[in-house]
């Protein structure tokens, strides 16, 4: 009896299903197991490489960071640059020997010129949207991004129109 009941394929030994003399193989290599996906290091990820070659790793972006400063940030949270603060940082950076912002940060800024939600912002940096909203919180520390929840635009916008959201009920209705 094995060490997990009756089946003699678990444990250390040969068994029935096995190949080798420890357990653990089955005779076959790894990528020929049937139901079995490869390993991720297997797996080539072309896309995961920019045009160098090199793949950045999100926790390098992050500086090691795995959670956002701001737990306020949703995926339709809407944001938009702070002109003034985001050309003087951008300036600074710019300067010889200035640590400046982080690439990602700039095309966050330059992305945000225009009310745009976490969720776009994201996308368009091609980041998991946890990397981006650590990145996000950055930003809106450091007084370079504003973020608003949707209604809040909404209202600023004029309010919310009701004559549009009844048109649009209606329309859905007749799906």
């Amino acid at each position: 009896m094995g060490p997990y009941g009756n089946d003699a394929s678990w444990g250390p030994g040969p068994g029935p299903g096995t190949g080798g003399s420890d357990g653990l193989s089955d005779g076959l290599p790894d990528d020929r197991r049937p139901g079995l996906a490869p390993h991720w290091s297997e797996i080539e990820d072309a896309e995961a490489e920019d045009e160098t070659g090199v793949m950045v790793r999100p926790y390098t972006i992050t500086r090691g960071r795995t959670a956002p400063e701001r737990d306020d940030l949703t995926l339709i949270t809407v944001l938009t640059t702070v002109e003034a603060e985001a050309e003087a940082a951008l300036a600074r950076g710019s300067r010889a020997g200035a640590r400046g912002l982080q690439p990602e940060h700039r095309l966050i800024l330059e992305r945000c010129r225009r009310p745009a939600a976490v969720a776009e912002v994201s996308a368009g940096l091609d980041l998991p949207v946890s990397v981006t909203k650590i990145l996000l919180g950055d930003l809106v520390a450091q007084g370079l991004l504003r973020a608003r929840a949707p209604l809040s635009v909404a209202r600023a916008a004029g309010g919310v129109d009701l004559g549009l959201l009844t048109a649009v009920r209606e329309g859905l209705r007749r799906l």
